[in-house]
């Protein structure tokens, strides 16, 4: 967006699994929901398995269609020394490894509760790995 404000803002909703805090916990690391700027912490959901353009319904209103992967950055590394080396990693295969969340853009605005439910709905196939955005 900065280099190019024409873009469209594919980075609106910032979403994390809480099972990667208890990840870095079990690593050492002390992180908390908001800690790493997500606006929504979910639970047993794959977020990092989604594919590009799934919906998530979240409540009763709310819908967000999923646009990426975050790419982590040295804000996480300013956080905690060594965080952005456990959430940013070569796989034994040499792949890239992200794990510092999802983004999503807002298809219908709303509240978002606490306990909420999310229903997963796939785009058509095929379906389109999650790319850094």
């Amino acid at each position: 967006m900065a280099a190019d404000p024409t873009q469209p803002n594919l980075r609106q909703v910032h979403l994390i699994s809480s099972e990667l805090f208890q990840e870095l916990a079990g690593k050492g690391f002390e992180v908390h929901p908001t800690d790493l700027g997500e606006n929504i912490t979910t639970a047993e959901v794959d977020l990092l398995a989604l594919a590009e353009d799934t919906v998530l319904r979240i409540g009763f209103e709310v819908e967000l269609m999923v646009t990426g992967l975050r790419n982590p950055c040295v804000q996480i590394e300013k956080f905690q020394k060594g965080l952005l080396g456990a959430v940013l990693y070569k796989s034994a295969d040499g792949r890239l490894v992200r794990k510092s969340g999802i983004m999503a853009v807002v298809k219908t605005g709303g509240v978002v509760r606490k306990g909420d439910l999310i229903e997963i709905v796939d785009p058509p196939l095929p379906h389109k790995s999650l790319k850094p955005i």
